[in-house]
């Protein structure tokens, strides 16, 4: 049982809670048995697995599957576990993979694109929503959040690891794109002269959304097919960024049941 902070492997570990070493290592953590079943339940390899005694009697059959899918399996502390985990009360198990690279659907029925996107429960709740409702992908702008941020894999509720995530150096040209494949980019804007069911959702669409505080730049809002506003009560000026989305996309699915 690895029982020392200074061991090698740990210390390495414990620099993944930051971007610059997730990206120097090739690889992120994931935290808690909710998020390693579904890793392993989809066949991802693991580069490392740290668990405690604790954890590995409560969940012997996920234990096993993990080992197995792992190249390094290593028992440790509680408090070797609690200082590589980034939660307050981890509950057992700690694992890394190799930096996810996915492959973006071309033929798109429905996605979502996010501008400058900052906070990771916002992204994560975005995942999970978006793999709720069917979308096929999201895209994010090169300056949002790091997608292998761990509290946007906490906030996913294992969704992460079941919709395709891509950052895009240039989400005006992505845009641009979309639109000569006949792909409608839906935007969201306050000044919208209709609002989102008046759109017709059973074409392929992606849902165009923009930075929690100041919304979409003037440039990819002109670059939208259609506007749409949200009606709000008086004095409410907007939603939070998943909450909108998931309005947007379960609209979407509304109009294409009934189709």
């Amino acid at each position: 049982m690895l029982t020392s902070l200074q061991n090698p492997l740990i210390k390495q570990l414990r620099k993944l809670h930051q971007a610059k070493s997730r990206r120097a290592q090739g690889r992120f953590l994931i935290e808690g048995s909710h998020l390693l079943q579904e890793a392993c339940a989809l066949g991802h390899r693991l580069d490392s697995l740290c668990y405690t005694d604790a954890w590995q009697a409560r969940y012997p059959l996920l234990a096993q599957q993990a080992q197995e899918l792992a190249q390094q399996s290593v028992l440790v502390s509680a408090e070797v576990l609690a200082a590589i985990a980034t939660t307050v009360n981890p509950d057992g198990v700690v694992a890394t993979l190799p930096h996810q690279v996915w492959s973006m659907p071309e033929d798109i029925q429905l996605g979502l694109a996010i501008e400058t996107l900052q906070d990771p429960g916002n992204l994560g709740s975005l995942i999970r929503t978006g793999a709720a409702a069917g979308c096929g992908g999201l895209w994010l702008s090169a300056d949002s959040v790091d997608p292998e941020n761990p509290k946007v894999l906490r906030s996913s509720a294992g969704q992460w690891f079941r919709l395709p995530v891509g950052s895009v150096s240039d989400l005006g040209a992505q845009v641009q794109q979309w639109q000569d494949r006949g792909i409608q980019v839906v935007a969201t804007a306050a000044t919208a002269d209709r609002n989102y069911w008046q759109v017709d959702w059973r074409q392929p669409s992606v849902i165009l959304l923009g930075n929690e505080g100041a919304g979409l730049s003037e440039d990819l809002l002109a670059r939208a097919s259609v506007q749409v506003g949200i009606p709000m009560a008086a004095g409410v000026e907007s939603l939070n960024v998943a909450i909108a989305a998931a309005l947007l996309l379960y609209e979407a699915r509304r109009q294409r049941q009934l189709d």
